[in-house]
């Protein structure tokens, strides 16, 4: 008898909780925290020498140093070639066949937390014909004291001078100037910089030749030119551009013929077999390239085009 009064109990007090557990509320999931959204990245102020584009969710910008004109005479490009092979090649190129003009125009690339600047062009050494960068950077809404990264390819006048003021004070004071370790031990050793290697020697951080140097930047080992003379590859997300230095110096001589020898390198072999290489990769890839000494911007990709390669400036 007590059994069966303790089971109708239980039944009973079972039933009499089922419409409580009906109008309990339903239990509800925390709501999932969204990620901070990415800070935005100012883009640069577009200009006669400013080219503005994008590298991913990165800013970019050409800016431009100026640019200068040699004679055709096979003494700085094509020495081993007569002035009539490179007429021929300019004239198909619709070129003027007196001249040769190269640009000087850097690459600054703004990202969440930096301002990188690649090469410094060649300041006032160049004549009237160069040393516009510290304009170009206000033009594009940089301040030399932003700039927290500076990427130099190699030691030639039109790629370093700009690093320093006239005066010779440190153009960019804050910023670390990232160069290989063969290329600064070059560098070091040639006198007619001196001044501005101690000028720079405390902002210097080296690294090996290919090493990855800061977060989507890349230092590319490019032979031939000067010792230790490097690309860059810069990368965000799935797009990159490939900074080749002084790979190549005219957009016309250097891509179609890059067996024709460049004056300025001091080993001619290894560079035409880093012009070709680098021509033959980039064009199967379609990577994007900045030059800096082809025409202004400088920013485009290499296409193979019958038995040669050729420029294709980015529009």
């Amino acid at each position: 008898m007590r059994l069966a009064i303790s089971t109708s109990a239980f039944v009973l007090a079972a039933a009499l909780s089922l419409p409580l557990a009906a109008c309990a509320p339903e239990a509800k999931e925390a709501p999932v925290a969204e990620a901070p959204a990415a800070p935005a990245i100012a883009a640069f102020t577009a200009g006669a020498d400013v080219h503005a584009f994008t590298i991913g969710d990165w800013r970019a910008a050409a800016v431009r140093d100026g640019g200068g004109e040699f004679p055709n005479d096979n003494k700085t490009l094509a020495i081993n070639k007569t002035k009539a092979d490179v007429d021929a090649l300019l004239t198909a190129n619709g070129l003027p066949t007196e001249t040769l003009s190269l640009s000087i125009q850097p690459l600054v690339v703004r990202t969440t937390d930096k301002v990188m600047l690649f090469d410094t062009g060649a300041a006032a050494s160049f004549g009237p014909g160069a040393g516009k960068l510290p304009a170009s950077l206000q033009a594009a809404g940089v301040d030399a004291g932003a700039v927290t990264d500076i990427f130099i390819s190699h030691g030639h006048g039109d790629h370093i001078l700009g690093l320093v003021t006239v005066d010779g004070a440190l153009a960019f004071p804050n910023a670390a100037v990232h160069i290989s370790g063969p290329q600064w031990a070059a560098m070091q050793a040639d006198t007619t910089i001196t001044a501005l290697v101690t000028a720079v020697t405390p902002r210097v951080a080296t690294f090996e030749p290919g090493a990855d140097i800061v977060p989507g930047v890349k230092g590319v080992d490019i032979q031939g030119h000067t010792p230790g003379h490097s690309g860059y590859l810069i990368t965000s997300g799935d797009q990159s551009v490939l900074f080749i230095g002084d790979t190549m110096h005219h957009s016309v001589i250097s891509v179609q013929q890059p067996d024709w020898t460049i004056a300025f390198d001091g080993d001619a072999p290894t560079a035409q077999a880093s012009r070709n290489k680098l021509l033959t990769d980039s064009a199967a890839s379609g990577q994007r390239i900045f030059a800096p000494h082809f025409p202004f911007p400088g920013i485009g990709k290499f296409e193979k085009k019958d038995d040669h390669f050729v420029w294709v400036a980015e529009q």
